[in-house]
């Protein structure tokens, strides 16, 4: 199965932008769904955004639609999620995440995980 590593997290200032990107190693890549999840301190992993196989296809969660927009490429191996407007609210750690078919909008059901990039919205 694919392995996942996280880059570009940090720290930001409110209204600001970021872009965090996966790369995928060791399986299959443009068979797998992806996403990306994120979780605050305290709180339940929740669902970000998701991109189908053939990118035809993405969907996101309430509290970033219009802000952030995913993206892969299938040649580099590679998922990105490009973070407008950033809020405090955006505060969390980032996941990476794969699975074959869709990606589920429930954290317990996804199938592969990156170790997470920690996003830090503050002045």
């Amino acid at each position: 199965q694919v392995q996942l590593l996280e880059s570009g997290g940090g720290v930001v200032q409110p209204g600001g932008s970021l872009r965090l990107s996966c790369a995928a190693s060791g399986g299959t890549f443009s068979r797998h769904a992806m996403g990306w999840f994120r979780q605050a301190p305290g709180k339940e992993r929740e669902f970000v955004a998701a991109i189908n196989w053939s990118g035809t296809n993405v969907y996101y969660g309430d509290a970033v639609k219009g802000r952030f927009t995913i993206s892969r490429d299938n040649a580099a191996n590679t998922v990105d999620l490009q973070m407008n407007s950033l809020k405090p609210d955006d505060t969390a750690v980032y996941y990476c995440a794969a699975d074959f078919g869709i990606i589920s909008r429930d954290h317990h059901d996804v199938g592969v995980w990156g170790q997470g990039t920690l996003v830090n919205v503050s002045t």
